[in-house]
């Protein structure tokens, strides 16, 4: 019972800290527990492991590359499964994209926000909706949960500038 709880409260922390994304969870393995309060800023999540060698990259755009809006982006991973969010599987994950940001705490789930872009459907191709100007992208692959792996796989930042 003591794990149940726990596993919600790890669920119900991911679904708030990821701005509502919630993984994918089967219903009859759904249990009801009390509500939770978690300090976001101090409690580090359990992380999966990542194979020794997982690479993330992007195909598209090329560092430097000049392009127009929406961009279209395409990544790659090599030494993990691309899944989607909500499907436990050991040396799997999903992409995140960080626009014009840094990478965020790696023990805490990604946050979800306009910085942040998540692919919890498993995709490895989007457009972007991008402001003229100059821009860096950067991977960040994460488990179900979208918490980054132990050790952390991402790719290099790239600067892209959009017309």
């Amino acid at each position: 019972m003591r794990n149940k709880i726990l596993r919600t409260a790890v669920l119900l922390a991911a679904t708030i800290i990821s701005g509502g994304c919630a993984p994918e969870q089967p219903e009859d393995e759904v249990t009801a527990v009390a509500p939770v309060t978690v300090d976001t800023k101090q409690a580090a999540m359990p992380r999966s492991p990542a194979p020794e060698g997982a690479v993330v990259y992007f195909l598209t755009p090329q560092d430097g590359a000049v392009v127009s809006s929406p961009v279209r982006v395409e990544f790659g991973i090599t030494g993990m499964a691309l899944v989607p969010a909500g499907r436990h599987a050991d040396n799997s994950g999903h992409h995140h994209v960080l626009i014009d940001a840094d990478l965020p705490d790696l023990s805490l789930p990604i946050p979800a926000d306009e910085k942040h872009v998540h692919f919890g459907d498993g995709s490895a191709t989007a457009e972007l909706e991008l402001e003229p100007g100059e821009h860096t992208l950067q991977l960040l692959f994460a488990d179900y949960l979208h918490i980054p792996h132990d050790a952390p796989v991402y790719s290099e930042r790239i600067t892209i500038t959009v017309e």
